[in-house]
């Protein structure tokens, strides 16, 4: 999975385990056994609480190592809980945007969301998958959230796709971009697009229209309120797979979805 490091949430953690660190230090303040009988309240300078911290973490690593996955998984519940919050309160936005691309049947009875940037390679791998997927359940409708997060040549890009929508050929462009098998510049899209049997000046044209950009924006936001900080991000009914996965892995998702599992 392609990250963003702007959407990451590496900071927060690294805030974190410095406030463990501290935590540590102040336990071993306030429990004698631990500092040992020659360290009684007062009576150590600061050189010495330092030193004594440093020989029980170097002594005793598998604490520090517990509490440090304790913390993670804790977090990870946390933003896992805000992101359920999160699909319940924006399902209409999620699932049913207007301005969001469909695919597979319009009209089925489960709904894969896919975030996703045309220069991610783990994208690209998982285009083939998807049309099989669609292939394989007659009843699976994909919506398409452009996620572009890998530079100004795959904004150019998803402005281009969604532009392409407008004309009635999103799914044929869309298809043809993943089929190039390089990077997706500017002049690739054009390019692809003239290819593709689009009005390439008409195309030009729509995508400077503010109806683009504002797509663009709230599924950034979006993918940022779902705590999907890379791509491919997928969600189906009230859960998110971060990554690429196999097909079996996929059907297996939606499937759950379909559930309501």
């Amino acid at each position: 999975m392609f990250t963003s490091a702007r959407l990451a949430g590496g900071h927060g953690r690294g805030i974190l385990r410095i406030v463990l660190i501290a935590g540590i230090a102040g336990w071993l303040l306030l429990n004698p056994g631990a500092r040992g009988p020659a360290f009684a309240a007062g009576e150590m300078s600061q050189d010495q609480l330092d030193q004594r911290i440093h020989d029980y973490i170097l002594a005793h690593p598998e604490v520090l190592v517990q509490a440090l996955q304790s913390l993670d998984e804790r977090q990870r519940q946390a933003e896992a809980a805000e992101a359920r919050k999160v699909l319940k309160a924006r399902a209409a936005d999620i699932f049913h945007d207007e301005q969001s691309p469909v695919g597979g049947n319009a009209q089925g009875n489960v709904t894969l969301v896919e975030f996703f940037d045309y220069n991610c390679p783990y994208c690209r791998m998982m285009a083939p998958i998807m049309e099989q997927a669609v292939a394989d359940d007659p009843q699976l409708r994909i919506v398409y959230k452009e996620f572009p997060i890998l530079g100004p040549d795959s904004v150019f890009a998803v402005k281009a796709a969604l532009a392409a929508d407008k004309q009635g050929k999103y799914g044929a462009f869309h298809r043809a971009l993943y089929a190039a098998k390089t990077r997706v510049t500017e002049a690739v899209v054009l390019k692809t697009a003239a290819e593709a049997g689009l009005d390439v000046e008409r195309m030009k044209a729509d995508m400077r229209q503010p109806d683009i950009q504002a797509s663009i924006d709230r599924n950034t936001e979006l993918a940022q309120a779902l705590r999907i900080t890379g791509t491919p991000g997928f969600v189906a009914g009230d859960q998110i797979y971060p990554g690429a996965t196999d097909l079996a892995t996929l059907k297996t998702f939606v499937n759950q979805a379909r559930a309501g599992k």
